[in-house]
């Protein structure tokens, strides 16, 4: 039984997974929308409204927290950048529109990414 096992494993180890957030979460910022499949989308979203809730104190520390989990000029492009946007904003940092069309190759679900 799968009770209390949150998150999706992607077919990756513990340490490849995670490098693997931290990248889709990097083109996210970098872009400000992706396109993805509907899984990803959904696991990336609490991964970068968490980071976003960090940015939003604009203090060192959540600088420093941010740049534990990006590369330090997209760090610094949230912290600056899109933190700031939702200063008077409580939660719901991004959105995940489904794209009716899935993907040629192997018919995978795909949705869209994006900042509110």
């Amino acid at each position: 039984m799968r009770h209390a096992k949150k998150g999706r494993k992607f077919g990756r180890e513990r340490g490849q997974r995670k490098a693997f957030i931290k990248g889709l979460a990097q083109n996210l910022v970098q872009h400000e929308k992706i396109v993805t499949t509907e899984a990803r989308a959904k696991e990336l979203r609490g991964f970068v409204e968490r980071l976003i809730t960090h940015g939003k104190k604009q203090n060192v520390t959540g600088l420093r927290h941010l740049m534990r989990y990006l590369p330090k000029a997209t760090a610094y492009k949230l912290y600056h950048d899109i933190a700031p946007r939702y200063a008077d904003r409580k939660g719901g940092y991004t959105r995940v529109i489904k794209i009716a069309k899935p993907r040629v190759h192997d018919a995978s679900k795909m949705a869209r990414i994006e900042f509110v």
